[in-house]
């Protein structure tokens, strides 16, 4: 009987693990119908050959070393194949079975690859427009592969860092990725945009901002919403099992939190945007949305639905000031990710404390400090070096004529081009 309840277990949490991983690849449609949206239409087609591209190469790279690294310390190949049915029964034999779950280390893989390349995407928003589809690729063999996976095992491997200090010992909590996943992609895409420098015509001499609309706001907005969708996946599938009372409550709650924090979220950046500039801003109230969602995503699981719904709008609030400091200070982000994902990521680390005893602000800010010079310092190290031996962006005559027909030879809309 005990063997069979164990089985049963096995098989809910795996399935529940496998489903979540589903919601989450989804995301990357989220991601590159939102970009695809937000950018003018003479980029949309390298803006999605990108997302794909780097989505591929997130799973062949955490496969060849990125989850051992994380996980294990080493550089060895992952080896997944040792993640069998008989290894799990045999252990669940020798050391008998409590009641806790146990799921495919194959199914954990899964997940945990989807959310490599949910940290990659966020780069890729950041340097739209104006860098070299191939120095971006580059980039993205090493962020996946290495930097990420070694911030990785710093907070959700449990390692030391570089035998300094343990991040769980101090009291450092994220629960989902606010920090892990979101701040870690915006502090690559920062070191990036940096290097990088603006979209010819986007700042005027005299500190003028001038704004350069995207293409197809239907897409961004279809974008948001696969993003929203994905994210209950993202953050439910983080209780990371399923088949007992007791979880399957904590996934009703972290659902519930996820849903009305993004509802927070986008109802805050609205009123803020009306109160800001004198109109609905759509571009802000999606914005408002993901950075709802981007809050709630280090702590999803203590909170009240009440308190959820604040932390959501605190996003939404905070995430439209961010977007106009950075214009203010020239930098320039086509999609909003570095406020999004790294202002709001640094915020939902922050709440942490006021709902989980588990966890400290000290240990929150030095967690997120950890997470954010090392990601931060070796994205811009990478960038430094692909600008010195490649370069990193187009020509100013290639980036007036658009990235698609320079990196792509196509057209997303060839028939509106006027050609």
């Amino acid at each position: 009987m005990e063997n069979q309840i164990f089985q049963l277990q096995y098989a809910i949490d795996t399935f529940y693990f496998l489903v979540c991983g589903a919601l989450v690849m989804w995301m990357a449609a989220g991601f590159s119908m939102l970009e695809a949206g937000l950018v003018r239409s003479k980029n949309t087609t390298e803006i999605l050959t990108k997302n794909v591209a780097l989505f591929a190469i997130a799973c062949v790279m955490y496969l060849i070393c990125g989850y051992a690294i994380m996980y294990d310390g080493t550089l060895a190949l992952s080896g997944i194949e040792a993640f069998s049915l008989e290894s799990v029964l045999a252990d669940s034999a020798d050391n008998g079975f409590d009641g806790d779950s146990v799921y495919s280390g194959a199914s954990d893989f899964f997940f945990q690859v989807v959310f490599v390349a949910t940290a990659m995407s966020i780069v890729s928003g950041a340097v739209a427009e104006r860098m070299k589809l191939w120095s971006f690729l580059v980039f993205a063999v090493v962020l996946t592969g290495f930097i990420y996976p070694l911030e990785g095992s710093w907070t959700w491997g449990g390692q030391e860092v570089f035998g300094l200090y343990n991040l769980g010992d101090l009291g450092f909590s994220d629960f989902a990725g606010s920090g892990i996943v979101h701040m870690a992609g915006a502090a690559a895409a920062l070191a990036g945009v940096l290097l990088l420098g603006a979209r010819k015509g986007k700042y005027g001499p005299n500190g003028e901002v001038y704004a350069i609309p995207g293409a197809n706001l239907p897409l961004a907005t279809l974008g948001t919403f696969i993003l929203w969708m994905g994210w209950f996946g993202f953050n439910g599938g983080s209780v990371l099992k399923l088949g007992d009372a007791a979880s399957a409550h904590s996934v009703a709650m972290v659902f519930l939190n996820t849903n009305t924090a993004a509802a927070g979220g986008a109802i805050a950046a609205l009123i803020t945007a009306r109160i800001l500039f004198g109109k609905a801003d759509l571009t802000m109230l999606l914005n408002g949305a993901l950075a709802g969602l981007v809050a709630i995503t280090a702590e999803p699981s203590t909170p009240t639905a009440l308190q959820a719904t604040l932390f959501g709008a605190l996003g939404g609030v905070l995430v439209v000031f961010a977007i106009v400091t950075l214009d203010k200070l020239k930098i320039d982000d086509p999609v909003g990710a570095i406020s999004v994902h790294g202002v709001v990521g640094f915020l939902g680390l922050m709440l942490v404390p006021l709902t989980n005893d588990g966890s400290s602000f000290s240990g929150q800010l030095i967690g997120a400090a950890t997470i954010f010079v090392w990601v931060f310092a070796a994205s811009f190290a990478v960038w430094f070096l692909l600008k010195a031996v490649t370069g990193i962006r187009v020509s100013e005559e290639e980036e007036q004529e658009g990235v698609d027909l320079v990196e792509c030879g196509m057209e997303a809309y060839p028939e509106f081009m006027g050609k």
